[in-house]
């Protein structure tokens, strides 16, 4: 895109269902002690790549999926090679976890990020296996920043305003403005691997996103850690995370 070039997100397809919640579903600060340093004033996982591949969320409501596939994309670079789910495997995801049948437009209305959390804790993501994930506190930034910082992004939820369309930074609009309504446009998920002290960057439609906090504050409505198996074993477990206990809790929910 030329520099200043208006920018229209209109066109492209979202498909966050609505949420779903779980009783059972761990509470990522109960594993995190208080000798676990504050995280950073900045992290940035992204290793400058701008390009991430559009992962078919401009035609498919295959959101919940291509946040998992930037997902391994994040994880993948900053361990060894950068690894890319081919739109073929992120079509056969979204048909297996989000009931997409193909040449049915009707089945094509996105996902529920619990469910495929689930999935992906069950099974694996093309060879990509999750120990566990665990919900965040997403209004509480000091968490968010720590999950970040810890697990290599985070798995979240935005109830996108019809404003958020025509921004090349996501923020927040008088009240005044109807378009500035959470979910007015429709529900999104994404995948988070990037902040500093006034902002946080997702990864959508092929290219990094930045968001203020203020409109992180009024939109975003659910937060995932996603603890990667190749992740903890390359990375390993951070002092001060409980690891052992979520593990031990794990297994008494399965």
């Amino acid at each position: 895109m030329p520099a200043n070039a208006p920018v229209n997100h209109s066109h492209m397809r979202l498909g966050r269902r609505a949420i779903k919640t779980d009783s059972r579903t761990l509470q990522l600060a109960k594993y995190i002690s208080k000798t676990l340093p504050d995280p950073p004033p900045a992290k940035d996982w992204t290793k400058g790549i701008t390009d991430w591949g559009m992962m078919l969320n401009d035609i498919h409501g295959c959101c919940t999926i291509a946040a998992a596939a930037h997902a391994v994309q994040v994880w993948s670079a900053n361990m060894s090679q950068e690894i890319t789910v081919p739109d073929s495997l992120v079509l056969s995801y979204y048909e297996k976890w989000d009931g997409f049948t193909p040449g049915n437009p009707k089945t094509d209305e996105g996902g529920v990020e619990l469910d495929v959390l689930n999935q992906w804790q069950k099974t694996s993501f093309n060879n990509h296996k999750l120990i566990a994930y665990a919900d965040i506190n997403y209004l509480s930034l000091s968490q968010i920043r720590q999950a970040i910082n810890l697990f290599g992004g985070i798995y979240i939820g935005i109830s996108l305003p019809e404003s958020a369309q025509k921004q090349d930074v996501w923020d927040v609009v008088p009240d005044t403005d109807p378009t500035g309504k959470p979910g007015s446009w429709g529900g999104h998920a994404v995948f988070v691997p990037k902040y500093d002290a006034t902002t946080f960057t997702c990864i959508t439609w092929g290219a990094p996103k930045t968001m203020t906090v203020a409109f992180w504050e009024k939109y975003v409505d659910e937060a995932h850690a996603l603890l990667s198996r190749d992740w903890i074993a390359t990375k390993g477990s951070p002092s001060g995370f409980g690891l052992a206990e979520l593990k031990t809790d794990l297994s008494l929910i399965h």
